[in-house]
């Protein structure tokens, strides 16, 4: 039944549209929960145990982070596999999954913030979009108060802003070198490497699928560095992907 799919999560975060890849690429209608960074604490932490999302609630079960998501997803919804038949390719695509898990998003996530951060409206309208028109105004005002929590939260710290701005430019490297030959990562078809690999890099690209399309009115100092990662080849691979195996969204209305 499509109420046993509920995702909670935020809008526009590369973790949380991972799962919503794998959700819409397996066409499972689900309900989708928009929380707003930092004061989504308590009532993730009441939920899951922890503090972080995307939580999928699935048959009573909670179930937090993207890799476990689509693990269960997997085994739940067979129906258009993530993950190679092959079990080489299998431990291959999953080796990847876990490395761009553990090293790349929280890269990329520091790289981005550290510039949004200082771009409040920008960063309400990126993380608040889903939300009704009082609680957006009331989240504005907010943001000054919870800055250092998301910029703690975030990894905006000098030391570790310039190592994640070269583990992202590393990352960048490698993918491309991963699709130099094929636009697949692993295998032939698409899996759970290239689906890791593309959303984890999303927040980097300029792209026209409405869960991760930008904001009009992209503030100078984003618009900047945003195009320092746009004429890279990985980044076109990134759209690509996006075009050939981003499906609509199945999220049910409301």
């Amino acid at each position: 039944m499509t109420d046993d799919l509920v995702l909670h999560m935020f809008p526009s975060s590369h973790y949380n549209e991972k799962a919503r890849w794998a959700l819409d690429w397996k066409g499972l209608p689900h309900r989708r929960v928009p929380y707003l960074p930092g004061p989504h604490l308590p009532q993730i932490k009441r939920l899951s145990g922890q503090a972080q999302v995307p939580v999928l609630v699935m048959r009573g079960q909670v179930i937090a982070g993207s890799a476990r998501i689509v693990d269960e997803l997997e085994r739940a919804h067979p129906e258009r596999p993530l993950y190679p038949s092959d079990p080489a390719a299998r431990e291959r695509a999953l080796e990847i999954q876990r490395r761009f898990d553990d090293e790349v998003g929280p890269a990329v996530r520091t790289a981005v913030f550290s510039v949004m951060i200082d771009e409040l409206d920008y960063f309400c309208a990126v993380f608040a979009r889903r939300q009704p028109l009082v609680k957006r105004t009331a989240y504005r005002a907010l943001l000054p108060l919870v800055k250092p929590l998301i910029a703690k939260g975030g990894g905006v710290e000098p030391a570790n802003v310039a190592r994640a701005l070269a583990r992202t430019g590393q990352a960048l490297d490698e993918t491309a070198r991963l699709v130099e030959r094929s636009a697949q990562i692993v295998g032939d078809a698409f899996c759970v490497a290239e689906l890791t690999v593309a959303a984890l890099l999303a927040p980097l690209a300029e792209l026209t699928h409405p869960d991760m399309a930008r904001p009009p009115s992209v503030p100078e100092r984003m618009a900047v560095f945003y195009a320092g990662y746009a004429g890279h080849p990985a980044i076109a691979w990134v759209r690509g992907q996006y075009a050939q195996h981003r499906p609509a969204s199945s999220a049910l209305p409301g």
